[in-house]
């Protein structure tokens, strides 16, 4: 009887898992170059769509314009543009293909509690972006746009006239500056599977996290208080909310290891 070798034995799992990666990769990345070709193909209505808080300030007949000063700068802010909307559109089947990837390796309480963790994360990205694009930006924009100055007499007017890959910028930074803020849920909690952080950790360091939540919200904002205090606040709250489900999943943890050891 031929015996076959132990390690070669170990390492079909192995590559049968990394074929599985990597045609779950290319899933993933074939879906981003069709979400890119037509986020390019509809980049002029997604910027219409993100110039719409702007729009709502100056008024519909303002008249007021958008300038280019490099002949290639409206071509590749369009490419930034699809670019980030393809990435915004792939995140949720790249968290889905990553779940599937995990989930027949883990045990069924493993399970429910990433599950809950997955199904968060877009939502909460989402959450934090809705916040920046339909609160934040309008309030911030119209206190930028409080520093016109009409002219007339000795004086000339100072009149906003913004660069469409500046623009795109700001928002791009706000939106994905709110959006990964809102993703602290996300990171304590596995912090605390990890045996990281704790429930009563988070409570005693309350007060610094509160001076380094205001600290990264006025690093990541522009320079005005509403938004900082728009940023900071909400994470504030998240992260009050995550004492709250860690202590939870602590308590079901403890209580799921007194049921085994009674068995």
């Amino acid at each position: 009887m031929s015996h076959q070798n132990p390690l070669d034995l170990s390492k079909a799992p192995l590559l049968s898992h990394l074929l599985e990666l990597r045609t779950r990769l290319l899933y993933c990345l074939g879906f981003f170059a069709l979400a890119f070709a037509l986020s390019y193909v509809f980049a002029q209505d997604i910027y219409h769509f993100l110039q719409r808080p702007l729009l709502v300030i100056f008024g519909p007949d303002s008249g007021r314009r958008m300038i280019y000063t490099g002949l290639h700068e409206a071509f590749f802010t369009y490419l930034k543009l699809a670019f980030f909307s393809a990435l915004f559109f792939t995140l949720p089947l790249m968290l889905i293909q990553l779940w599937r990837f995990l989930a027949p390796g883990l045990y069924q309480h493993e399970k429910k509690s990433l599950s809950i963790l997955f199904a968060m994360t877009p939502v909460l990205f989402v959450g934090g972006a809705a916040l920046a694009f339909y609160i934040v930006m309008p309030l911030a924009w119209d206190f930028f746009i409080s520093f016109e100055t009409p002219g007339g007499g000795d004086a000339i007017s100072v009149e906003l006239e913004a660069k469409v890959s500046e623009y795109l910028g700001l928002v791009i930074k706000l939106i994905l500056a709110f959006g990964l803020c809102f993703e602290l849920p996300i990171l304590l909690l596995v912090l605390a599977k990890a045996g990281i952080a704790s429930a009563e950790g988070l409570k005693r360091y309350r007060r610094h996290a509160v001076v380094a939540i205001f600290l990264l919200a006025a690093l990541l904002t522009p320079p005005d208080l509403i938004s900082q205090i728009a940023l900071g606040l909400p994470v504030l709250l998240l992260y009050e909310l995550s004492i709250w489900l860690i202590h939870w999943t602590e308590a079901d943890a403890s209580s799921r290891q007194r049921r085994q050891a009674s068995i």
